[in-house]
Order: structure tokens, then sequence, then C-alpha cells
């Protein structure tokens, strides 16, 4: 007796849809994925959606769920650089595996990514003129972060660059602002706020990077990003 083929399996439609494609650096997007049969409309409801990120040339996990009953699924990722990213359902008894075509998230700097940024050259010493990546002086420190963040350039000097950016009260800063000291209208040191009246800053010869108290109340405040 001839044995009886297996059906052939069928490859699934896929779609996607994400919450918005530009987020604030250190923000959760969710995405939404449906798996059907392209055939018959009805959703495929066994099997697993995977989120994928493309980040030097190679796909990698964000992490995957289990369709639910309606063949959907939610996921999660938090992209800290522009990047393209696709869903993949992964196959089961009955369906192929079935790749979506790429998509991209754009991240914007944010203060969150400032802060970050700051806090990272925590302990590095400080060095007049210096403006990084191992030493800093004040406004060295405030040049370096915003550029590597925002790629905005600020000139190596407190008072030149409390001209920059929006002002913004000192009752509104916000994480990331850049705060200027000044002596009458002269800016003579510069950090960036980190909440609760404390900055990052790279104080004076001796000192090191590193979260301070704001001290004084003559300072102005710049925003450089959203």
């Amino acid at each position: 007796m001839a044995a009886v083929q297996a059906a052939a399996k069928v490859t699934p439609a896929v779609s996607i849809n994400s919450t918005t494609r530009t987020i604030k650096w250190g923000s959760k997007v969710k995405v939404t994925a449906r798996v059907y049969n392209p055939k018959t409309g009805k959703a495929v409801t066994t099997g697993y959606v995977r989120l994928e990120g493309n980040r030097g040339g190679a796909w990698t996990s964000w992490g995957q769920v289990k369709v639910n009953s309606n063949g959907a699924v939610n996921l999660y990722a938090k992209p800290l650089a522009t990047i393209n990213y696709r869903a993949v359902f992964l196959g089961n008894g009955e369906y192929n595996v079935k790749y979506t075509k790429g998509y991209r998230f754009t991240v914007k700097a944010s203060g969150a990514k400032v802060l970050a940024e700051a806090k990272s050259h925590t302990g590095a010493l400080y060095k007049f003129a210096a403006e990084g990546p191992k030493r800093f002086d004040c406004s060295g420190f405030t040049k370096y972060v915003y550029k590597k963040t925002t790629g905005k350039a600020l000139p190596h000097k407190a008072n030149t660059q409390q001209k920059y950016g929006k002002a913004v009260s000192k009752s509104n800063k916000q994480v990331g602002d850049l705060i200027v000291f000044r002596s009458g209208s002269y800016g003579y040191h510069a950090g960036i706020y980190a909440g609760g009246g404390y900055m990052y800053d790279s104080p004076h010869t001796g000192a090191r990077v590193g979260k301070h108290k704001i001290y004084g109340s003559n300072y102005v405040v710049r925003r450089l990003v959203a």
C-alpha cells in the first residue's frame, strides 16, 4: 500500500505594527504581531513569534511570545539606538517559519540618555582643559557628554555654553539639562542636572566626576534635548 503523503505545510502571513517608530532613548515600545492563514484568513493559534533587532548586520533576539487564541502576540523592546527590527513566526506542525520585512525604530536623544552617559564617567579625574574621554574639566565634561548623546557641538567654555540650547526656568529643569553657574552674568562652571537638586559635573583640580549637590542659586538652565 502506498504511504499517504503528508499534507504540505502552509506559509502563514504575519502582520506587525508598533505603538510608534520614533521614541525617546530609554523608552519602551510595544510591537503587536498577528499570524494567520492567507488562504482562509483564520488565525494561527499555536506557535511562537520572536522579535529581532539588527545590530551590526546580525539579527538578534529580543524575546519571543506564544500566540494567543486570536493569533496575536504583544512583544516589547527598549532599543537604545536607531535600529532595524522584524518579527519571526517560528513555525509549527502545520505552518512554515515566516519572517516579516524589516522596519525601523528611530531613537532620539533624551534627558535620560544624557544622564546615563554623564553617570558612566563617574570617577574620571579633573584635568584643566581636558575634554575626555578619561579626564575632563567642567565644560570639557559637558561638551563631551552632549556631543556623544545628541551630536550637538558645544564650545569648551562654560560662559559660552550658557548661550546654547533653550532657556528653562529653574523650577522647570529636568534630568539632562545643562546647568551653568555664574558670577554676575559670567558663566564659570557647568554641570548636568541629575534630579532632586543634584548634578553630575567635574568640579575642580583634585576632584572627580560625580553626582554633587547643586550649590548656590546664581545659575541658568539650558535644555539641549526634549
